[in-house]
């Protein structure tokens, strides 16, 4: 990741027509729609091939500098996952008994969430997101990393949507503060944890939040500058 620059030909790229564009881009759309957050999941294995598929489909994205500031601890063991549960639902009884401020806890009441998190130990799998603040050269100097939200958050949502095309589902969880997980997870200062995806399968009488699929309208999340038409004559 360090050097000169060496340019290379565009490895891959995509020949389509604009119909076979247009229809591609209508395909997913229609495919991400049918993704939900589950809070409801059953105990069913995932195969760890696909888990580790999904985050290499992350480890993909693109990041400041290509400094891939990111780590993705994968979490089977029940015994851990029952750690993580437990002190994750410390911090979250604290939060619903106030400390999250009376604004955010009326903005949550249309989800239906609480401080209790069975879906932390009833999942197959835990995917703990940390982001790396600063990265080490191989000299074992400390490196500068660049847009380092910016560039896991895109990770996150490339592992979302792999894990959604793999046919499972998953739920972004964010225990305040989440500390903890550096120790639980074995990982070092440098290093953020940013969030908890639960990954597995829907219950059989999971339920998503009605709220939840209300979606801002498209001309409300979209401007576009056109550019303006030439003159005739």
């Amino acid at each position: 990741m360090t050097g000169a620059y060496q340019p290379i030909p565009l490895p891959d790229r995509a020949d389509l027509t604009d119909a076979e564009r247009a229809a591609a881009a209508q395909a997913f759309l229609s495919t991400m729609r049918k993704r939900h957050s589950v809070r409801d999941f059953t105990d069913r294995p995932v195969d760890e091939a696909v888990i580790a598929d999904c985050i290499a489909a992350a480890a993909s994205a693109p990041s400041g500098a290509n400094h891939q500031p990111w780590h993705f601890v994968a979490i089977a063991d029940p015994a851990m996952k029952a750690r993580i549960r437990e002190a994750a639902e410390a911090e979250e009884e604290a939060f619903y008994a106030g400390g999250g401020g009376d604004e955010w806890l009326a903005a949550l009441e249309p989800i239906g969430t609480g401080a209790s998190k069975p879906h932390l130990t009833t999942a197959p799998w835990l995917i703990v997101v940390f982001a790396e603040r600063w990265g080490t050269t191989a000299s074992g100097t400390r490196r500068k990393n660049y847009y380092v939200p910016e560039s896991v958050g895109i990770a996150t949502g490339f592992l979302i949507t792999a894990l959604h095309m793999a046919g499972l589902v998953c739920l972004t969880h964010t225990p305040n503060p989440m500390k903890f997980l550096n120790d639980l997870c074995a990982r070092p200062a440098a290093e953020k944890p940013v969030m908890i995806l639960v990954v597995g399968h829907p219950a059989g009488d999971a339920t998503v939040p009605a709220a939840a699929k209300i979606k801002k309208p498209l001309a409300e999340v979209m401007t576009i500058c056109r550019a303006p038409a030439s003159a005739e004559g």
